[in-house]
């Protein structure tokens, strides 16, 4: 027996198809009425109509229309002006729910981490074409020190000559014609600009993390911390993943590999990037990437669930750990 219901309407049948008891609403719904139940249905609860059957029958299953194959029988049917709310409410309902998914934060962070990711490396690559450029000129600077001043401080001078004098080395043996001068000063212009744009999305990115992901952000920095949310995709996700799997989150490739070649199985993905284990010698690199996932993991779950965030002298703890750690190990194994 299932007590079958839609919006405005409730039946309860039987194997064969018979109804044996309905209740229909035939008043004129508003577009708002209309709404409210269509909301009610989508949030799994029962219709005015459904509760009391329920209270009739309450053996037969609640199945919401069109979610489960049932006996043929005939189905209630709205009204004219019950059909043209019921649309008016639906168009509604998905207009709320685009908006509602704008505003994700998850998504508006994967949007900024993936523009800046894309803008880096058009960035880089632009740079090296920079740094080479002069080097045709001006053989003897070196830019080894700090190259992301470089196109900053081409960008401000007048000539090629006066930024050889501000390095201080050899002015060029030829300097370039006009028209190629003002090609190279705007192609520095250009990768100081999108210095500055990297500056600006990456500060962007800081402040949605902190927002989103204080206990996260407050543990391994909010860079990483939004970096492991969109690999997750999306921090409810990331607070259910174990922490194994947060472990490795961004070395899938070494992952699969090693499940199809038999390969060492990576011991870290993105949180590699944190200087606790980026800068911890091989050895022990494993041991403290699983420590620090665990504690991601309950950070993540904090942040999710609205717990008490993490706190400086949390972060401490956990570094302590990390100083054990590398004190216990301080030597390689022998092999």
């Amino acid at each position: 027996m299932w007590l079958w219901y839609s919006w405005q309407s409730a039946a309860v049948i039987n194997t064969d198809g018979d109804v044996i008891d309905m209740e229909i609403n035939d008043a004129r719904f508003s577009v708002h009425a209309a709404k409210e139940r269509l909301q009610m249905i989508a949030r799994g609860r029962l219709p005015p109509e459904a509760q009391i059957l329920a209270e009739r029958f309450p053996e037969a299953k609640p199945t919401a229309h069109g979610s489960e194959a049932l006996p043929e029988f005939e189905i209630p049917q709205p009204t004219p002006n019950q059909i043209e709310a019921a649309d008016e409410a639906a168009l509604l309902l998905a207009k709320e729910g685009v908006a509602i998914s704008a505003a994700d934060p998850d998504r508006r962070m994967e949007h900024l981490l993936r523009a800046s990711d894309e803008l880096r490396t058009l960035h880089l690559t632009m740079e090296a074409r920079l740094i080479e450029w002069i080097g045709l000129f001006l053989p003897s600077a070196r830019f080894d020190g700090d190259r992301t001043q470089v196109a900053g401080r081409l960008s401000n001078v007048a000539s090629l000559s006066e930024f050889a004098a501000q390095l201080e080395v050899d002015d060029a043996y030829e300097q370039p014609s006009e028209s190629e001068w003002k090609a190279l000063h705007d192609w520095a212009t250009m990768v100081a600009n999108q210095r500055r744009q990297l500056d600006r999305l990456e500060h962007a990115i800081r402040l949605s993390a902190q927002a989103h992901l204080p206990s996260v952000s407050t543990l391994v920095g909010p860079l990483l911390a939004a970096r492991l949310c969109v690999e997750a995709h999306g921090r409810s996700r990331l607070a259910r993943l174990p922490s194994g799997t947060v472990q490795v989150l961004g070395a899938e490739k070494a992952f699969f590999s090693h499940l199809r070649s038999g390969t060492a199985p990576p011991k870290h993905g993105h949180i590699f990037m944190h200087p606790w284990i980026s800068r911890s010698p091989r050895w022990v690199r494993g041991k403290i990437a699983r420590m620090l996932a665990s504690k991601i993991s309950i950070a993540a779950r904090i942040d999710a669930f609205d717990g008490t965030p993490m706190t400086q002298e949390d972060v401490d703890q956990v570094e302590t750990k990390v100083e054990a750690i590398r004190k216990e190990f301080s030597k390689p194994p022998r092999r």
